[in-house]
């Protein structure tokens, strides 16, 4: 869908949800797992499904910011990440939305001695609800379509 018509206020809504998304980013490259967490309603889950959500078991379900927080640390066994949001699709319903996000993460660590990348293609289901303090996930779907890994030089 292209939105070439919107209102001011869809247009800061979709604003405001992209940013929520590009946070959940920064806060996983800068390993601030109870800000990520906080990005979530109090009762926000995320379910992370190996293949389509559709034709797979999730693989793994976390609910509220403690849960979320305690998970999030995972991140810490990578030497550096880097999380590359790229096109994203949102579908505003009054204070509920949902939406569709690609990400590419980049994990560097080292295995059996060798520096090591590994490259995951992300895609982000979400529902987003608006409440006191703007938006924030309610939902996160992570879907992984495909990854790579190989040596990789400094």
């Amino acid at each position: 869908m292209v939105a070439t018509d919107i209102s001011t206020g869809e247009a800061a809504d979709r604003l405001a949800i992209r940013g929520l998304i590009d946070a959940w980013a920064h806060c996983a490259d800068r390993r601030t797992p109870h800000e990520q967490a906080a990005l979530f309603v109090p009762d926000g889950t995320v379910t992370v499904y190996q293949g389509d959500p559709a034709t797979t078991e999730p693989v793994q379900r976390l609910r509220g910011r403690a849960q979320l927080a305690e998970a999030f640390t995972v991140l810490d066994t990578y030497d550096v990440t880097t999380h590359f949001n790229g096109q994203s699709t949102i579908a505003l319903d009054g204070d509920r939305a949902i939406g569709e996000s690609y990400c590419l993460a980049h994990h560097v660590f080292v295995e059996d001695g060798q520096r090591t990348l590994m490259v995951i293609s992300i895609r982000y289901l979400d529902t987003f609800t608006r409440g006191d303090k703007g938006w924030l996930f309610a939902e996160r779907r992570l879907v992984t379509d495909w990854t790579d890994k190989r040596p990789s030089t400094a």
